[in-house]
C-alpha cells in the first residue's frame, strides 16, 4: 500500500503555514517548519493544525461529537487547547490560531504567570499543571491536614490530587471545585462566541470525572445566559489520545489533494 499524505496534530500547529509557532509548553525555537521537514523527510505531502483543532476533528469523525455542526472541544492537560467549530467546518481565523481559549483571561487581577507570558489565563488554572499550582497554594494558605502533605509540595500533580479526593480528602475535593468552577464560568462566557450546541472535555484531566465534572456543570448553568442555556457538556468517549490522532489522520487526506 501507498501512503499517500500525512496529518500532524500539535500544540500551536497552524494549518495555514505548516509552522509550529510560539508553543507556551514546548522548549523549542520558534518557527518551526514542521510540515515541510516531514514533507521532505518521507517525500509525501503533510498538513498540520492545532492538537485541540485535531481532537475536535476526531470526535466530530468517530466520537460523541458525530452529527454536531457547531461545538466546541476543550482539552485538558498540560495546557487548555480549543477547537471550535461551526456549520461544520473548524474556525482558523485569518492567521490560523483561531480559538486559543486556553488564554482567555480569567483572573485580571493579581493572576497567576501562564506559559504564553501573559497572566491570569485559563490554562494556569484549569490545565493539569493548574491544578497543582492549586494544590500547593490551598496547602500553604490552609492549615488542615490532609494526604497531599506527605507529597513533597513541589511534586504533586493532578493525578496525586484525584487519588486523595478518592480516600475522601476536603482539600483535595475542593481545589477540583475551585478549578471545575473556574472552566464552567469560562464556558458560560464561550457560549456567546459561536453559540454551540455542545462543549466536548478531552484529555487527561478529564479522568477525574465528576469530582471536575459536578462543579463544572454547577458553574455553567448558573452563569450562561438564558438563550444559550440548552448547550450540552459531553466528555470524549474515544479512549487516551485518540481523538486528536484520528483527527490528525483525517488531515492525511486533505494532504493527498495539495
Amino acid at each position: 500500500d501507498k501512503i499517500n499524505g500525512i496529518g500532524v496534530g500539535a500544540p500551536n500547529g497552524n494549518y495555514f503555514t505548516g509552522l509550529i509557532e510560539d508553543a507556551p509548553n514546548l522548549p523549542w525555537p520558534s518557527p518551526i517548519p514542521l510540515a515541510q521537514l516531514i514533507s521532505d523527510k518521507f517525500g509525501i505531502p503533510c498538513i498540520i493544525t492545532n492538537d485541540a483543532n485535531a481532537a475536535a476533528l476526531g470526535e466530530m469523525t468517530y466520537g460523541v461529537a458525530r452529527g454536531l455542526k457547531d461545538f466546541i472541544m476543550i482539552t485538558l492537560g498540560t495546557g487548555v487547547g480549543s477547537g471550535v467549530v461551526v456549520n461544520g467546518q473548524m474556525v482558523y481565523g485569518h492567521n490560523g490560531f483561531a480559538g486559543e481559549l486556553g488564554h482567555v483571561v480569567v483572573k485580571p487581577s493579581n493572576g497567576r504567570q501562564c506559559g504564553c507570558g501573559h497572566t491570569g489565563c485559563l490554562e494556569a488554572y484549569c490545565s493539569a499543571t493548574g491544578v497543582a499550582r492549586t494544590a500547593r497554594e490551598f496547602l500553604e494558605i490552609r492549615k488542615e491536614d490532609s494526604l497531599l502533605r506527605a507529597i513533597p509540595t513541589d511534586e504533586i500533580t493532578s493525578k496525586d490530587v484525584y487519588d486523595a479526593a478518592v480516600k475522601g480528602d476536603a482539600i483535595a475535593k475542593e481545589i477540583f471545585d475551585y478549578t471545575g468552577t473556574i472552566l464552567g464560568k469560562a464556558l458560560a462566557d464561550f457560549c456567546a462566541f459561536s453559540a454551540p450546541e455542545a462543549f466536548v472535555l478531552f484529555g487527561g484531566l478529564t479522568k477525574s470525572g465528576e469530582y471536575l465534572l459536578k462543579p463544572i456543570r454547577e458553574a455553567l448553568y448558573s452563569n450562561v445566559l438564558g438563550i444559550f442555556s440548552d448547550v450540552k457538556l459531553l466528555v470524549s468517549e474515544l479512549k487516551e489520545s485518540d481523538a486528536a490522532v484520528l483527527g490528525a489522520s483525517a488531515l492525511g487526506w486533505e494532504a493527498k489533494e495539495v
